[in-house]
């Protein structure tokens, strides 16, 4: 199971901002007021995210927001596990996107081979084997069993199309599921 994070919380409709918030702690994560691991607006249309934040911003807007990409894009209709998904990823330092593209109004449409979104380990996982590490190197270093690492890599193989390790990363970069 996965850690929860400290949430900062901007939504403006109070009945919005209720069910994000029973969300959020029932995914495990708190909300505070400040020094959060990431910020989570939810933007009505053509609404600025905040430009600085003290932490990575995921916008769950029905529009493309106005302003400085922000770390994490998804829409407003967004499922409980792919937003914690999201979450985990943009506080890893990823960029994260609405899976199968943005909705047509208004965001611009995914590439038609887009990757899926991948669990935050699993793109872990994938950023190491891009580094070069083995599948006992990237045990090692996370603590797993080389048996979980080969476990997330047939997964990997699976959601990205790929026959092989440098397949993977090569999709996963293109895709922008991770960076090196």
């Amino acid at each position: 199971m996965s850690q929860g994070l400290r949430i900062l919380l901007r939504a403006g409709e109070p009945v919005r901002r209720q069910g994000l918030a029973a969300i959020l702690e029932a995914a495990g994560h708190s909300l505070v007021a400040e020094s959060p691991d990431v910020v989570l607006c939810d933007l009505t249309s053509g609404a600025l995210h905040p430009g600085e934040a003290e932490a990575p911003v995921v916008v769950l807007s029905d529009q493309v927001p106005r302003g400085d990409p922000p770390a994490g894009v998804l829409p407003r209709t967004v499922s409980a596990e792919q937003l914690d998904a999201a979450l985990h990823a943009v506080a890893a330092g990823l960029l994260v996107r609405g899976p199968g593209g943005i909705p047509a109004d208004g965001f611009r449409a995914a590439a038609e081979d887009a990757p899926p979104l991948l669990t935050p380990r699993e793109a872990e996982i994938l950023t190491l084997v891009g580094e070069g590490m083995s599948n006992k190197a990237v045990a090692r270093a996370l603590g797993i069993s080389v048996h979980t690492v080969k476990f997330h890599l047939e997964a990997l193989f699976a959601k990205l199309e790929a026959t092989s390790r440098a397949e993977a990363v090569a999709k996963g970069l293109r895709g922008g599921v991770i960076e090196l």
